[in-house]
């Protein structure tokens, strides 16, 4: 199954006012695991940034006229998404700006039924628990230490993580592969994995282990059931 975690940033958040995509990262996973395929694209908004966003991911309005509008590089991520599942913590968000950006285009919008919202899961995995994208990485144990601020392709490839915890972890992963062969998770990637031949063991038990059994049985009396079963026996 594949999908497409993905995250945006943006200049604020509510693109019917004038806010407008900055960065989309994206990462590749197929049932559950990364493949190792990504989209990453920094976007020029063609406006000011707020203080409030800059705090939050670092992107001035003057580094991003370097890079493409949004009309030069769409063609790329759609692409990419092709026709999978879009998974994002707390989607609702993401696919808003995404889809006002299609539309601006003139391109058909994602339907949202089509997102995966990683922030519903967990709320209804851990109710009452902190549900960011930072205290999931911290129940799982997953390293974000490199999140100074936020950014797209960091935070995707973290949620892409969480998102393997939340749907029951790297042991997904594991199918046998045959009479002889099991398949491991090395490195991420599923490969197979040679498994020894294994001759059946015996289960005799002993024969001081079958009298120390007989004298337990001698002291139940006539009417137990154990010696009910000898005698029909």
């Amino acid at each position: 199954m594949r999908e497409i975690v993905f995250d945006t940033e943006t200049t604020g958040f509510d693109p019917s006012t004038g806010d407008r995509l900055v960065e989309i990262g994206c990462v590749e996973v197929e049932n559950y695991l990364p493949t190792g395929k990504v989209f990453h694209q920094y976007v020029n908004p063609e406006r000011d940034m707020p203080e409030g966003a800059f705090r939050i991911h670092g992107l001035s309005a003057e580094y991003l006229k370097g890079f493409p509008v949004f009309s030069e590089i769409y063609a790329g991520f759609i692409d990419f998404v092709g026709d999978a599942k879009l998974v994002a913590h707390n989607a609702s968000f993401d696919m808003k700006f995404i889809n006002w950006e299609l539309k601006k285009v003139g391109h058909k919008v994602y339907d949202n039924n089509r997102a995966v919202d990683t922030l519903e899961i967990a709320r209804r995995k851990f109710p009452g628990s902190p549900n960011t994208l930072d205290a999931l990485c911290k129940r799982f144990s997953i390293d974000n230490s490199n999140r100074v601020k936020h950014g797209a392709l960091l935070d995707a490839e973290l949620l892409a993580e969480v998102y393997l915890e939340l749907r029951g972890g790297r042991q997904r992963g594991l199918e046998l592969g045959g009479p002889e062969k099991t398949m491991a998770v090395i490195g991420g990637a599923i490969q197979n994995a040679e498994q020894a031949f294994r001759e059946a063991r015996p289960h005799k038990a002993l024969d001081a282990e079958l009298a120390r059994h007989d004298a337990f049985v001698a002291t139940l009396g006539e009417t137990a059931l154990w010696n009910s079963f000898k005698k029909s026996s």
